[in-house]
């Protein structure tokens, strides 16, 4: 592995670009990876690189749970702010259901079995909001009419 710092056209600053291969050559090796990084060259280390990029596998994570299970790709919104709202909530439920595994909230409150799996904590999760949602709309009924008529809807 090398690292080097260079400018790159069309990106401000410098940059920190890292060459990892399976061989000492180029000729020998059968896999080359490239990262680029705007990290400062200080802290832009081959063990840096080799931990950072170990950790890319929970990112990879995250997004297959938060497309797969909490809809972040299932969006029908066509306004910029209506779809920053639908991340919002899909961040806040994922990180929601993440803290109740690692507090063991999920198996107090949540459920009356061990949720082991996201799949079943997102399946509690969504069971304890609807019936929070329902159990408030039931007792705000007007509060929830008036707002969809402020938006131009009726609630019959």
């Amino acid at each position: 592995m090398i690292t080097k710092e260079v400018e790159i056209s069309g990106l401000s600053g410098k940059r920190n670009i890292a060459i990892v291969m399976n061989a000492a050559t180029f000729t020998d090796a059968t896999e080359i990876d490239y990262f680029i990084t705007n990290i400062s060259s200080s802290i832009v280390t081959p063990q840096w690189i080799v931990d950072t990029y170990s950790q890319r596998n929970w990112v990879e994570v995250f997004y297959r749970e938060a497309k797969g299970w909490l809809g972040l790709k299932e969006y029908q919104v066509r306004e910029k702010r209506s779809l920053i709202r639908h991340f919002i909530l899909v961040f806040c439920a994922y990180t929601f259901i993440l803290w109740h595994q690692m507090t063991g909230g999920l198996r107090r409150r949540w459920a009356n079995i061990p949720l082991n799996t996201f799949t079943e904590a997102i399946d509690a999760f969504r069971t304890a909001m609807s019936f929070r949602f329902f159990d408030w709309l039931t007792f705000n009924r007007d509060v929830f009419a008036a707002y969809k008529a402020s938006l131009g809807f009726i609630w019959a």
